[in-house]
């Protein structure tokens, strides 16, 4: 006889595809952490929003009181029939093809299908918005495809993977605007000997809805029923065209150079990049050499700090109101040009480097086993180029780095495993620095990613986004679930398959093996080591060899983290602080400047001008005894 955990599996499944929260008291541990048991004890709580009280797709809500009075009478399996009976398998297929005008094939990739309410922007850039902003308004459906010849069809169907309804039979019936999208792979024959097919970047940063080269539909607004049984059929009848690379400008230099050293390591042409800014009369001294800050960042064509002469103009971009809610002194970058190009200022160049891989829109900075030497071609060609191309000084003193989020962590990584190369480090609300707080989670010590240790039944998951005020707005669990409808293999090009690619170890079949199972949130303790002992870990880095490199980072770790963070980002730099408040012979002699009250992701204690200065004044208070600061003193007058 059915239990009460199979109708609570079966409830899972529908609640979360429909983005509802839900709490079950009594037999919630039951369903989720031990073995199956016969119980009459449960009471399942949904929150609705009011909005939604009259949303017709919901119908199948009221049935919950049946389900419960079947249950508590012993009638298990008609429970899990009436549930099933709402949420059945689709029977609808959407077709997709192409013909050889659009591209003599074969094709393999990945391919998606987006849903809009509305027409603008196009479904794809819509779903993709909005899986970028992990909120779950716009629904995209997934699935791989392989070797697909001019002519053949593609099919979406109840096996492909989705978010926010894990399966196209949890879609809600209605009109929307469709629009399918293939994103193509391209194959790669790596030095380490697994050949594996991944999106190649096309200077667009990873981002599938707009890839140069990708097969795109014309949108359509149709009816869909996942219950139906005549198909959709969608034709991809147009390619993403290439990027169009801003120009240069009296300020502003973009550069991009082939990586011997990522090419033959991927068996295909690499690429490395930089976005340049130049101080304020560079061409009129051509004899002056230059400090240079290195921001790291996502992939941008953008310079340095959004640097613009341009005023704000047009909608938010995304993550707006996260950035606004996070408080601090950052400026515009059209109020950041001021500062920069006003005969006060201290003449530095500020270098956005370009670094993107078939796994993420940038590699972290470092060697990996499934990106490749990245820190090796960052460090061996770009770099050298740009010194030998921008009259920079070029010495250890003279190279400062900054960056936030992801860039915080490239910021403070490449400080710490190349500190003779780099003469400091102003590090803000980094990714996690020591992985016993990987965000919530200790990666070392914990069984699942997805469920708190020694929880009160009934309590909710692990989360991994708040808002600044503490409340909860997406679980590990939902973010595995958006990866994994992304991407398979970890291509999602998403943060957890992110983090795969750069800390951990390579699978059998050549691709990223997974620090946890994106189903079920297991983790796997060889891969959490492996991490470890390969200094992505970068507390535990520091401690284990602080005796060999502490003396070359004395003064250069500055760090600069919110308390609020929306990612749960604090408490691995509160170990960290730990550590460095506690060095001895040298004590590291930087900062940890917490920022409070309810400060989130984005905020800066100072603007962008003013992180320059301090910067710039590190540098010259470090330069040797004996070489030129006339770049400094020329802002100075």
């Amino acid at each position: 006889m059915l239990v009460v955990a199979d109708v609570l599996r079966v409830l899972r499944r529908v609640l979360d595809g429909q983005g509802l929260s839900w709490f079950v008291f009594g037999a919630q541990a039951v369903a989720v952490r031990g073995t199956p048991r016969a119980t009459q004890d449960i009471d399942v709580t949904v929150q609705v929003a009011p909005a939604r009280l009259m949303d017709t797709s919901l119908t199948w809500l009221y049935r919950l009181t049946l389900v419960t009075v079947l249950t508590l009478t012993g009638c298990v399996e008609s429970a899990l029939d009436t549930v099933a009976e709402n949420q059945g398998p689709a029977r609808l297929r959407i077709e997709v093809g192409y013909a050889t005008e659009v591209h003599e094939g074969p094709l393999t990739g990945r391919l998606f299908l987006g849903l809009s309410p509305s027409a603008d922007p196009e479904a794809r850039i819509a779903a993709y918005n909005s899986a970028r902003q992990r909120d779950g308004r716009v629904p995209f459906f997934a699935t791989d495809v392989a070797d697909v010849e001019p002519g053949e069809t593609m099919v979406i169907d109840a096996a492909a993977d989705g978010y926010p309804y894990a399966r196209l039979g949890e879609l809600p019936p209605g009109d929307y605007w469709v629009q399918a999208l293939l994103h193509v792979y391209t194959e790669y024959r790596r030095r380490d000997g697994h050949v594996v097919w991944a999106p190649q970047d096309q200077w667009e940063g990873q981002r599938w809805a707009f890839s140069p080269g990708n097969l795109v539909s014309a949108p359509q607004r149709v009816r869909v029923d996942p219950a139906a049984d005549t198909p959709i059929r969608l034709e991809l009848t147009d390619e993403i065209p290439p990027v169009e690379t801003p120009p240069d400008t009296e300020w502003v230099k973009r550069i991009k150079i082939r990586s011997r050293i990522l090419s033959d390591w991927w068996g295909h042409p690499m690429y490395l990049g930089a976005v340049v800014l130049l101080p304020r009369g560079y061409d009129e001294n051509p004899d002056l050499r230059y400090p240079v800050v290195f921001e790291a960042d996502h992939f941008k064509l953008e310079p340095a700090f959004g640097f613009t002469t341009e005023p704000p103009t047009g909608g938010p971009p995304l993550f707006a109101q996260m950035m606004r809610e996070s408080g601090g002194m950052r400026e515009s970058g059209y109020e950041f040009q001021r500062a920069w190009t006003s005969d006060e200022f201290p003449r530095l160049i500020a270098v956005t480097i370009q670094h993107p891989t078939p796994f993420f829109d940038d590699s972290y900075g470092l060697n990996s086993a499934n990106n490749g030497p990245y820190g090796d071609a960052i460090h061996q060609e770009l770099i050298p180029y740009l010194e030998q191309n921008f009259r920079m000084i070029g010495e250890p003193y003279a190279r400062v780095i900054t960056g936030g989020s992801t860039g915080g962590w490239i910021s403070l990584a490449s400080q710490i495993h190349y500190p003779t190369f780099y003469g400091g480090t102003w590090t803000f609300y980094p990714d996690p620095v020591d992985f016993r707080r990987y965000q919530l989670i200790d990666i070392y010590a914990d069984e699942n990613a997805f469920l708190v240790p020694d929880a009160v039944p009934g309590a909710p998951e692990r989360m991994f986004q708040r808002t600044i005020e503490g409340q909860p707005v997406g679980s590990v669990r939902q973010l595995s679930r958006l990866e994994r409808a992304q991407g398979s293999r970890g291509r999602s090009g998403g943060q957890i398959d992110a983090w795969n690619a750069a800390y951990g170890p390579t699978d059998a079949d050549g691709y990223p093996r997974r620090l946890w199972d994106l189903e079920t949130g297991v983790i796997d303790r060889e891969v959490a080591l492996y991490m470890r002992g390969n200094g992505y870990d970068l507390r535990h880095y520091l401690e284990e060899n602080w005796s060999r490199i502490g003396p070359d980072l004395v003064g250069k770790i500055r760090i600069y983290n919110p308390e609020m963070d929306q990612f749960y980002l604090p408490y691995a730099v509160y170990l960290l602080e730990e550590f460095l408040e506690s060095t001895t012979d040298p004590h590291y002699g930087g900062e940890v400047v917490h920022g409070r009250p309810m400060r989130g992701h984005g905020w800066s204690p100072f603007t962008n001008a003013e992180l320059m200065r301090r910067m710039a004044e590190h540098i010259a208070g470090n330069a040797p005894v004996g070489a030129s600061t006339a770049w400094y003193e020329a802002g100075s007058r």
